[in-house]
């Protein structure tokens, strides 16, 4: 990757004066399941040859880190449907300057990699678990499939890995008597529990904000049924949760309440879809073009322009409070979670 030119290192600022250091990058649109807050039942994906490599994608993350970039989270559709997918976590981690690499996944395929994503230098790993339940599993995810989760969250801690947060999705109507059961069990497995609000970016495009369940109500629910929850003071202001200890001592809940207080005056965040195209915000519905940048003789230089002209033109907040709000045209799964 030397053939290109150098790039310049000023941070890649925005014109609120956000200094971006986080990467997201979608690796697929593919997925095993089907959760209907993120897919629609009925789906087509994108051929693969519309689709980053993986030089592609470790040159992307080259150019960023030259700029200030320091952190990557790989996400999908489901990352471990993309084969191969721990030699691109081992060309990530070869990349100066990159300090932590992450995926979120659904972990169905996690027992099989595991081992072979650790030994790749993979540091963290974000799960996807919105019930303990079979059968609820089976009415928000439209597979089976709970079974492998857990074996594959088992596999994960077995084979090293320390910083494993569950992400969980709550959901009105389906979700609330989870609340209790999974604060149980990442107490019991030495896991971090996240709760997220549901978010305007299902692929059936039925999003109510009746749907909604507050952090903070399900906060209440922990503290009042499982134990006292206690502010954590240490949080970083650009991440997205907002976390509490137990007071026991007993781990951590943290809460994405993107919907009811959005946290975006702080965020560091770039996205990159697995089609190339680089989006400044979840919510946003503006895309700039990457992948013919990287697919012609553009330099290392050139393609650096087109993603600070994309962060130049990020707004203040995602919107999704305002009555002017217009949800993306893309689902979740198809800008990566």
């Amino acid at each position: 990757m030397g053939s290109h030119s150098a790039t310049d290192t000023a941070p890649l600022v925005d014109s609120f004066g956000r200094v971006h250091k986080n990467l997201r990058i979608s690796v697929t649109d593919r997925c095993n399941i089907r959760c209907f807050y993120c897919m629609p039942e009925t789906v087509k994906f994108l051929p693969h040859k519309d689709i980053l490599s993986f030089e592609e994608i470790a040159r992307v993350v080259q150019v960023v880190a030259a700029a200030g970039v320091d952190r990557v989270r790989i996400t999908g559709g489901e990352p471990l449907v993309r084969s191969q997918l721990d030699k691109l976590i081992a060309m990530i981690r070869a990349v100066d300057g990159i300090k932590d690499i992450a995926i979120t996944t659904n972990a169905i395929l996690l027992e099989e990699h595991a081992q072979r994503l650790k030994d790749a230098g993979l540091d963290r790993l974000n799960i996807s678990l919105d019930t303990l339940d079979p059968k609820k599993f089976e009415k928000i995810a439209r597979r089976k499939g709970l079974e492998k989760v857990l074996k594959g969250i088992a596999k994960a801690q077995a084979v090293g890995f320390k910083d494993i947060r569950l992400n969980t999705v709550a959901l009105a109507g389906i979700t609330e008597t989870e609340i209790v059961p999974l604060a149980l069990f990442a107490r019991q497995h030495n896991l971090t529990l996240r709760f997220i609000e549901f978010m305007p970016l299902d692929g059936d495009q039925a999003w109510q904000t009746d749907q909604v369940i507050n952090g903070e109500s399900i906060r209440e629910v922990i503290a009042g049924e499982v134990c006292e929850l206690l502010p954590a003071h240490e949080t970083v202001r650009s991440q997205p949760a907002v976390d509490f200890h137990y007071a026991d001592g007993r781990g951590k809940v943290g809460f994405i309440n993107s919907v009811s207080s959005p946290f975006c005056e702080a965020c560091d965040r770039l996205r990159i879809t697995a089609d190339g195209r680089l989006r400044n915000c979840l919510f946003g519905t503006e895309e700039w073009n990457l992948i013919d940048a990287l697919r012609s003789d553009a330099n290392d230089q050139s393609v650096l322009e087109i993603i600070r002209e994309g962060i130049m033109k990020k707004k203040a907040g995602h919107g999704t409070d305002d009555v002017q709000f217009k949800r993306p045209q893309r689902a979740m799964y198809q800008i990566g979670g």
